[in-house]
């Protein structure tokens, strides 16, 4: 519904976006322990953040997805 949209908090700049007109960009995590056995574990998890518009744009957040959209790779 149109006003309804919950809003979120810009990563970059602290700017309260609506989440409909929020940029949203998931960023990889990788966790790794060595625990000196030869046994190395990896977490792996993704974070989503949002960005508002100046602000993706400003980081190049629009042209990562032109490019990759150009390739026929899915983005989120």
């Amino acid at each position: 519904m149109r006003g309804r949209e919950i809003s979120v908090t810009c990563d970059s700049c602290g700017r309260k976006v609506p989440r409909n007109k929020a940029c949203t960009f998931e960023k990889p995590i990788t966790f790794s322990t060595d625990l000196h056995t030869g046994n190395d574990i990896r977490f792996r998890e993704f974070r989503k953040q949002y960005y508002c518009i100046s602000c993706a744009k400003h980081r190049g957040i629009f042209e990562k997805k032109r490019e990759m959209a150009a390739r026929g790779k899915k983005f989120y």
